[in-house]
Order: structure tokens, then C-alpha cells, then sequence
């Protein structure tokens, strides 16, 4: 067993309280008593259980962070992101993945309550009314990306995913695209939902039919699927749209496989605006929606709730700005 506090007074010859109070930095402690003890806790070794001390005040100084999928390098650059700045404000951080499994979000969430956290951010639209509510219940600070309305203890990131959507649509058209086929994610999952609808909407508005739509599964596998799957229609759209830059890079993968090119036979464009994205040969032409913005305002949002009196949340707006790559050119039939 580790040193405790009491090995720390009996060793100074005072009670623990006055060491607490040396340590917490409180209470009124002599100068020759209050320099022993920290002399003597210096020599002994003895690291303070701060978690335990954050428990006696409900305050436990950490974050929670619940995201889809690690996999996908959109989640683990807004994880850095949200880490730095979480250092930055003094709290330390629990992660869990869901892999878009609502059970093992219903996990996380037990999991985050288990350790009393101070607040958590839920990138992941696979939770219940029910767990929101029961967060709340406790007083955990929760903040969302698109998912609830702000109100009490809740804050919400919105993507404003119809503008990023919006502009891709017109600058493949001003290119002189008319069929464009959309790769979609996940059924029912909001933030593929926003964008598939943002996609038939933006086409309807220029006079467009919208194109054939084909359901991926938001990483690379389900691009590729869609990728070989449109190489083969007939007649074949112009340029595909994707939900994110993984499914992109996927399509990317799967045209070029079936002798394709990009952008010279077809135009490609994703969304989220990844590393990878950029990396790729061609580069992607994406929409980017900040993502060190993202961590960044999920930390401040959950700092902001617990330090009020009154946490009642906010809606914050992350814009989205198209980032034109290689991957999109004029058409030409």
C-alpha cells in the first residue's frame, strides 16, 4: 500500500488535517510547519490522491470524450485537439469508442458516470433521450455535435453542414456537372442524414435532379464498395459526391481500380477536410469544418457549464469552408 497522509503527519508530528491544509493550501498553518510538511512530503515521496480529494468536492477535474469511430482520422485529430485544451484548463480526460454501436455508447456513458466526471463531450449521434436525461440528472456538463437543443447542464456544436454541402454542389455545377451521384453513411445517423438532405436540396435548387445515392458505411471499405459500384453504371455519373473524405478516398480507390480517372473521367469530393484527404494522390476537394475548433469548443463548452452557477447551455456554430484539391476538374462530354 502507498504512503498516505497520515504517514505524512505522523512522520512531521502534527495532525492530517494541518497537512490537508498545507497541501490544499488552506486553513492558517505556521511557517516552520507548513515548510516541514512540504520538506517532509518531498522526502517521503507522497503524491496527494487528488482524485480522491476532487471526489470529497464532486468535482473530479475530468472530461469525458465519447466518438464513433478511432478509425476514422476525423475523430483522432478532434481528440488532440480537445486534449490540449483540456490540459490547458487543469482536467484530465476518459475516452471511449462506440464503434456506432448504440450499446456500447449506453457503456460509455455508464462508464463516465461511473468515474463522476465533470462534463462530457459525445461526438456520436448513437445515444437515447434516456442517457442524456440521466446525465443531466447527475449534474455532468454534456456537450453534443448536432444531436440535442441546448438547455440546462447541455451545449451543442452545430456543423453547418447545409452551407459546406451548398457549395460543393454549385462549384461542380459551375464546372459543368449535372450528374452527380452522392455515397451516403450510415442510416439515421443525424449528421448523414444532414447531408444527404443538404445534397437533394442544393441539386432541386439549380434545376437538378438529384443523382443515384449509394449507402456506405463512413470508412474506406464502404467507399470502395460504392467506388466499384459506380465505375460500372451506365450511363455513369460525372462526379460523386461522398459524406466524409474517408468514404472519398475509398471511391477514390475504387474508380481508379476500374481504370478511371480522377478528375480527367469522373470528379470526386469529400467532407471533414482530413490529413489524409490532402495526402492522397489526387488531393480531395472537401469541406473543411475545423476540427482543432471542434475539440477546442467541446472543452470550453464543458468548462464554461461547470463553472457557472447556473449551467445553462449554448449553441456554438462551427462554419464550413470548401477546400478545393485535384480531385474535381471541368467536365467536358
Amino acid at each position: 500500500m502507498g504512503l498516505t497522509i497520515r504517514d505524512v503527519a505522523k512522520a512531521v508530528g502534527v495532525s492530517t488535517a494541518t497537512v490537508s491544509n498545507v497541501l490544499n493550501k488552506r486553513g492558517k498553518v505556521g511557517r516552520r510547519t507548513h515548510d516541514l510538511v512540504l520538506s517532509t512530503v518531498k522526502r517521503l515521496g507522497y503524491l496527494p490522491n487528488i482524485h480522491a480529494r476532487h471526489l470529497a468536492s464532486r468535482d473530479t477535474r475530468t472530461f469525458g470524450i465519447i466518438v464513433s469511430d478511432i478509425e476514422n482520422p476525423f475523430f483522432p485529430e478532434i481528440i488532440k485537439s480537445f486534449l490540449a485544451r483540456t490540459r490547458q484548463l487543469g482536467y484530465e480526460t476518459i475516452l471511449s469508442v462506440t464503434d456506432y454501436d448504440p450499446r456500447r455508447t449506453q457503456e460509455a456513458a455508464s462508464r463516465m458516470m461511473a468515474h463522476n466526471v465533470s462534463g462530457v463531450a459525445i461526438m456520436t449521434s448513437e445515444i437515447s433521450a434516456r442517457l442524456i436525461d440521466e446525465l443531466t440528472r447527475r449534474k455532468i456538463a454534456v456537450t453534443f455535435l448536432d444531436l440535442a437543443p441546448a438547455r440546462g447542464y447541455v451545449s451543442t456544436l452545430r456543423i453547418d453542414y447545409a452551407s459546406g454541402i451548398e457549395q460543393i454542389v454549385k462549384y461542380l455545377y459551375q464546372l459543368g456537372h449535372r450528374e452527380i451521384a452522392f455515397v451516403a453513411g450510415r442510416p439515421k445517423l443525424k449528421s448523414n442524414e444532414a447531408r444527404l438532405e443538404a445534397y437533394e436540396r442544393s441539386m432541386l435548387a439549380l434545376g437538378l435532379k438529384p443523382g443515384p445515392v449509394l449507402h456506405g458505411d463512413l470508412r474506406f471499405k464502404g467507399g470502395l464498395a460504392a467506388g466499384q459500384a459506380i465505375a460500372q453504371m451506365s450511363p455513369r455519373p460525372t462526379a460523386v459526391m461522398a459524406v466524409n473524405d474517408l468514404t472519398a478516398v475509398g471511391v477514390l480507390k475504387g474508380l481508379t481500380s476500374a481504370g478511371l480517372r480522377v478528375p480527367q473521367d469522373i470528379s470526386l469530393t469529400g467532407f471533414d477536410r482530413i490529413l489524409l484527404a490532402e495526402y492522397s494522390i489526387p488531393s480531395i476537394t472537401t469541406v473543411d469544418i475545423h476540427r482543432d475548433l471542434l475539440g477546442q469548443m467541446a472543452a470550453d463548452s464543458l468548462h464554461a457549464l461547470c463553472s457557472s452557477p447556473n449551467p445553462q447551455g449554448r449553441e456554438y456554430e462551427i462554419s464550413a469552408e470548401l477546400v478545393v484539391g485535384d480531385s474535381s476538374g471541368p467536365w467536358n462530354p
